[in-house]
């Protein structure tokens, strides 16, 4: 691209340029472009004057989905029904809706449901409603009871007790409207003495709401 130029005269005075018989005034001719071409590979961006924050969210690609259509439920490996057929707790102490996920004899995931018309609220507490913690542990026991009443391990219904806890902790409060995840994972079964070591953690939005060590009495114990 070509760009027209003008002339220009330019006058200097300089000591170190005065020598006898030289001129004093040394006149220099420049070319002077009118309009430089804007160099390819700068852009220029008008800036704001306002500051915008947004999230990470914000910074990718929105999505147009409803949020009601963007999130997937809970897989189901065993509804009520076959829950029901295993553990022999009924209302208003049966605190397992579903198992999302089961390893014959070694562990289940399974969730409870926590809402606001649990018959335990109106007593703990009426003014701020929380999942009591040995209720928690109660709940994280019958999912242990799934994994150990089962062909796998052996276990007796009519012989399953829970028979201890260890190391039991609550970090966080559990509400109504949450979903209480818990996992459940057989650590050590002694068939001798009918004894299994079980570990639990319980969850609410993949944090840890509960955790400890069961041990579970399944009746199966003798030479």
């Amino acid at each position: 691209m070509s760009t027209a130029a003008s002339s220009a005269s330019l006058t200097c005075h300089s000591p170190l340029l005065h020598r006898p018989n030289a001129p004093s005034r040394i006149s220099v001719a420049v070319a002077i472009p009118r309009s430089l071409p804007p160099l390819p590979h700068l852009k220029t961006k008008r800036r704001n004057s306002t500051t915008t924050f947004c999230s990470a969210d914000a910074a990718k690609d929105k999505d147009t989905t409803p949020i009601e259509l963007r999130y997937e439920a809970f897989p189901t490996v065993m509804d009520i029904n076959q829950i029901r057929e295993i553990l022999p707790h009924r209302f208003p102490f049966l605190l397992v809706d579903r198992v999302i996920e089961y390893n014959a004899g070694v562990s289940a995931v399974a969730i409870k449901n926590v809402t606001i018309n649990d018959n335990f609220f109106p007593g703990h507490f009426p003014e701020r409603p929380i999942m009591p913690g040995v209720l928690m542990v109660e709940a994280m026991a019958q999912v242990g009871g799934l994994v150990m009443l089962q062909p796998e391990v052996g276990g007796s219904r009519d012989t399953f007790f829970f028979a201890g806890i260890d190391k039991v902790r609550f970090r966080k409060p559990v509400i109504a409207g949450d979903t209480l995840v818990m996992r459940m994972t057989l650590i050590k079964l002694q068939k001798r003495f009918g004894i299994a070591k079980m570990e639990g953690k319980a969850y609410v939005g993949g944090e840890v709401v509960c955790e400890g060590e069961f041990l579970m009495a399944t009746g199966t114990g003798g030479d």
